[in-house]
């Protein structure tokens, strides 16, 4: 059997970009009202709302290519609390393991007060851009990446 060989830093890009297709639909905070419901307050998020580890399992699709080629990756994210992290992932293509382990990129992030985000990881060549949701108090997102048919969800590592 033979393989072609890809490196991890593309295959993780790619991977990413594949595993982040799904949609999800945040609800946002009605900031016409005005109630005195302090909940809204608790809910309200910063890029400090994502801090430390965070495990990510992504699947989607490749698409461009005649057929479509799968990906599925595993992620740590690692998150500083002030819009910089790091990630390190392993992402198998088209059923291919990438010929480095673990690949690591650095990577930029922003949250809105209403718990979207958006982050960056740079790569070469390239990059990967996904926009997430933060949920459960910053203990969980969900992402999805803005090429490809690529989604996941991420939780923090205890």
């Amino acid at each position: 059997m033979s393989y072609s060989r890809i490196s991890a830093v593309p295959m993780l890009t790619l991977g990413i970009m594949l595993a982040t297709g799904t949609v999800v639909r945040a609800q946002s905070v009605n900031s016409s009202r005005n109630d005195g419901d302090s909940s809204r307050h608790e809910r309200a998020c910063s890029d400090r709302t994502l801090f430390g580890d965070y495990g990510a399992k992504l699947e989607g699709t490749v698409l461009g290519p005649n057929p479509p080629i799968p990906v599925r990756t595993l992620v740590l994210f690692r998150f500083d609390g002030h819009g910089g992290l790091i990630s390190v992932g392993h992402a198998v293509v088209n059923g291919v393991p990438p010929a480095e382990e673990w690949g690591e990129d650095p990577g930029v992030y922003s949250i809105n007060p209403d718990c979207t985000g958006s982050a960056e990881i740079s790569q070469t060549p390239g990059s990967i851009r996904f926009h997430f949701v933060a949920v459960n108090k910053g203990r969980q997102f969900y992402l999805v990446t803005d090429r490809n048919a690529i989604s996941g969800e991420a939780r923090k590592v205890d």
